[in-house]
C-alpha cells in the first residue's frame, strides 16, 4: 500500500523532522521526571517512597498509552487515511503526469496544465450505484451526487477534497504534521485518543517536577536546572493537547469536522431523498428517477439502453414497436425528491451520546484503545453513507412527505446490483 504524503516538498520534509522533536522532548521529560524528581529527589533526598512509585505507575500509564495512540494514528494516515477512489480521467492525467516528470518536462504544453473536468454526462457513470442504491445522499440541483473535478469521481457524502494530499478525504477533518498525514475519519479516533492521553501526559509531569520545585524552593535547597526546562515543555505541549482535545470533543458531541465547521450556521445542504416511485415534481421540491435517462436517440429512432419488443394486436393489424428500459432499469428504477435544509442544519447529527459512539466506539475499551475504527467508517448501510437523524425527519415533515418517503419496497433489485458491483 502506496504512503500518503502531502504534495508539498517543505510540508513532507516537516512532518519528517517532527517525530525526532517529539522523541527529543519525552526523552528529556523522562530524564527530569523519572531520573531527577522521583528517583534523585523525592525517593533519595526525602524517602517518599510511595508518591515517587504512584507518580511513576502513572507516568508510564500514560506515556504507553500516548505512544500506542501516536503510532496507530501515524500508520493510519500514512498507509489509510480514508481516501476515495481515482476516476478513470484523474488516473490517465496522473500517469501522464508522472511521465512527464521523468522527461523533466515541467508545464510547457497545454496537457500539463491542471485539468478541471465537468461531471461526467453518462447516465451510466461508474459509481453513480453507490448513490441511487441508498435511501439518501448529498446532491446537487439536478440531484446527482457531488462530483471532484481533481479526482474525475463521484463525491461521497462529507468527503472533501484535500489540496494538501490531492485527493478526496471521507469526513476531512485537518492536516496534522504533528502525526504526519491528514485527519480523515479512519483515524479521528485515533488522534483524539493521541491528544487526550498526551494532555494527561503533560499534566503528570508539569505536577511532578512542579511539586518538586516547590518543595525545594520552600525548603531553600538548591533547585535542580531540569526542572524548569521540564515544566515549560510540559506546559506547552500540555496547553496545546489539551485544547486540540477540547475541539475534537466538541465537534464529536455534534457530529461534525473541522471542515464541516467553517460556515456551519449559514451552510444548507441538499438532500436527495428516495420517495416511491411515480412522485411527480411540486412548487416546493423537484425529483429525479435514476437510473438516470439516456439522452442520445439512435439514427432508427431508438434511444440507448431500449430493447424492441412486439406487440400483437387483437384485430390484426401491423405489429408496433414497444420500447422497454433494461431489466435493470424497469426493475430498479428510484425516484428521489431533491429537498434542502435549513440553514444551520446538520443532518448528521444523531443526539450527542449516538455522536459519540459513531465516532469513538460502542464500548469503553474502544473508547480507551487504539485497535478498532470508527463505526463510521463503515458505508455499507443502504439507508445513507452516514446516519441521519432527528434533522432529517424535521425536513421530511417540513415538505409533507413524513409517511411516503423511503417507507416503499422499490429498488430492492438495485441494492442486490450494487452488492454485486462491490463484490
Amino acid at each position: 500500500m502506496p504512503v500518503i504524503e502531502s504534495t508539498r516538498p517543505a510540508t513532507r520534509w516537516t512532518t519528517r523532522i517532527i517525530p525526532l522533536i517529539l522523541i527529543a522532548s519525552v526523552s528529556y521529560a523522562t530524564y527530569a521526571l523519572v531520573g531527577r524528581a522521583c528517583s534523585r529527589f523525592l525517593i533519595n533526598q526525602r524517602g517518599e517512597v510511595g508518591t515517587a512509585i504512584a507518580i511513576l505507575v502513572l507516568y508510564f500509564l500514560f506515556l504507553l498509552l500516548m505512544v500506542s495512540t501516536y503510532l496507530r494514528a501515524v500508520t493510519t494516515v500514512l498507509l489509510d487515511p480514508g481516501i476515495s477512489p481515482l476516476g478513470p480521467q484523474a488516473i490517465q492525467r496522473r500517469e501522464r503526469a508522472k511521465e512527464r516528470r521523468k522527461q523533466g518536462n515541467r508545464g510547457s504544453d497545454i496537457e500539463s496544465q491542471r485539468y478541471y473536468g465537468s461531471p461526467d454526462p453518462d447516465p451510466d457513470s461508474p459509481g453513480l450505484e453507490q448513490f441511487y442504491t441508498k435511501d439518501v445522499f448529498v446532491c446537487e440541483n439536478d440531484g446527482r451526487p457531488k462530483w471532484c473535478s481533481e479526482c474525475s469521481n463521484w463525491k461521497a457524502d462529507r468527503a472533501h477534497h484535500s489540496s494538501e494530499i490531492d485527493r478526496c478525504v471521507y469526513r476531512m477533518d485537518h492536516y496534522c504534521p504533528w502525526v504526519g498525514g491528514m485527519i480523515g475519519e479512519n483515524s479521528f479516533k485515533f488522534f483524539v485518543q493521541f491528544t487526550t492521553y498526551t494532555a494527561c501526559y503533560c499534566a503528570l509531569v508539569l505536577g511532578a517536577v512542579a511539586s518538586s520545585l516547590r518543595k525545594q524552593v520552600n525548603e531553600g535547597s538548591s533547585i535542580d536546572p531540569h526542572f524548569i526546562p521540564a515544566i515549560v515543555l510540559a506546559a506547552f505541549f500540555g496547553l496545546f493537547t489539551f485544547l486540540m482535545t477540547v475541539t475534537s470533543m466538541r465537534y464529536i458531541s455534534l457530529n461534525m469536522t473541522n471542515v464541516d465547521m467553517l460556515g456551519s450556521r449559514s451552510k444548507v445542504y441538499q438532500l436527495a431523498v428516495r420517495v416511491p416511485r411515480g412522485t411527480q415534481s411540486t412548487d416546493k421540491f423537484n425529483v429525479v428517477t435514476y437510473p438516470l435517462s439516456k439522452p442520445n436517440p439512435l439514427p432508427n429512432g431508438w434511444y440507448n439502453g431500449m430493447t424492441r419488443t412486439i406487440s400483437i394486436r387483437s384485430n390484426g393489424s401491423e405489429p408496433q414497436p414497444n420500447p422497454l428500459p433494461f431489466a435493470r432499469d424497469d426493475l430498479a428504477t428510484r425516484t428521489f425528491a431533491i429537498l434542502k435544509t435549513a440553514p444551520g442544519e446538520n443532518p448528521w447529527d444523531l443526539g450527542m451520546w449516538r455522536n459519540w459512539k459513531t465516532v469513538m466506539g460502542t464500548n469503553v475499551f474502544d473508547w480507551i484503545l487504539p485497535i478498532r475504527r470508527s463505526p463510521c467508517v463503515n458505508h455499507e448501510s443502504y439507508d445513507g453513507f452516514y446516519p441521519m437523524g432527528y434533522v432529517l425527519d424535521n425536513i421530511l415533515a417540513r415538505y409533507n412527505l413524513t409517511d411516503i418517503a423511503m417507507k416503499d419496497s422499490s429498488g430492492v433489485e438495485m441494492k442486490e446490483l450494487g452488492r454485486e458491483n462491490r463484490s
